[in-house]
């Protein structure tokens, strides 16, 4: 069983190698977000890592996502949950009321639902679109290709203030590849933010100019059974 102190060394050893990578990089630690990704994890982990300092976490699923965090939110203002799974449209209003962060816009009827939920609720998270970098035809995203014409699309069409591109590279393939093509796009778009990186690569996804980071096994440990 994974203890409090077990959660708060693994996000330390994070937030180190992160600084770390940073300054090798030219860059500053303080630009780049840890995410810790919180699906599927215990509310005794989900209480460590609040104890232990952290404030941001990445959620796959609306449901499971109301249910670890629509308590806590009260107790914690200082909160930023961000969405990192897939969207569905019939959704849209749940998330917007909840997330702080969307980063997995990747089609027309969605930026059409989240433009209505915004409208109806006030509430603006800032947005991300998915980009399908492997152009893997099971995975969510927009292609490369089409990125130029969907970022006109939400900006003029919906008002959308773009904030990040966001990328899940293909298993088979290096991620390096991936992040490096990710950060063409942005600069190319003027796209100021960059969701990639996992726990296995987020060292490289750094170095290729990731300005948050998303970890799971590496900031919890394992899942329990």
């Amino acid at each position: 069983m994974t203890s409090q102190s077990d959660i708060a060394s693994r996000r330390q050893a994070l937030l180190d190698t992160i600084c770390q990578t940073a300054r090798e990089t030219g860059r500053e630690a303080s630009d780049i977000t840890l995410v810790a990704v919180s699906k599927r994890q215990s509310e005794a982990r989900l209480d460590a890592a609040l104890a232990a300092g952290h404030r941001v976490f990445g959620e796959n699923r609306v449901q499971e996502a109301q249910a670890h965090w629509a308590d806590r939110r009260d107790q914690v203002p200082d909160l930023e949950l961000r969405l990192i799974g897939p969207l569905q449209t019939n959704k849209a209003a749940d998330a917007v009321a909840l997330f702080d962060v969307i980063e997995t816009l990747d089609r027309e009827k969605l930026a059409k639902a989240l433009r209505k939920a915004m409208d109806e609720s006030g509430r603006t998270p800032r947005l991300y679109v998915q980009v399908n970098t492997g152009e893997e035809a099971q995975k969510a995203g927009i292609a490369p290709a089409d990125l130029p014409d969907f970022l006109a699309r939400m900006r003029s069409d919906y008002g959308f203030q773009i904030e990040g591109l966001m990328c899940i590279p293909p298993v088979e393939e290096p991620a390096g590849l991936h992040f490096a093509l990710l950060a063409k796009l942005a600069r190319e778009n003027d796209v100021p933010r960059l969701s990639m990186g996992m726990s296995s690569d987020y060292e490289t996804a750094i170095r290729l100019g990731a300005t948050s980071v998303r970890v799971g096994t590496a900031f919890f440990g394992e899942r329990e059974s």
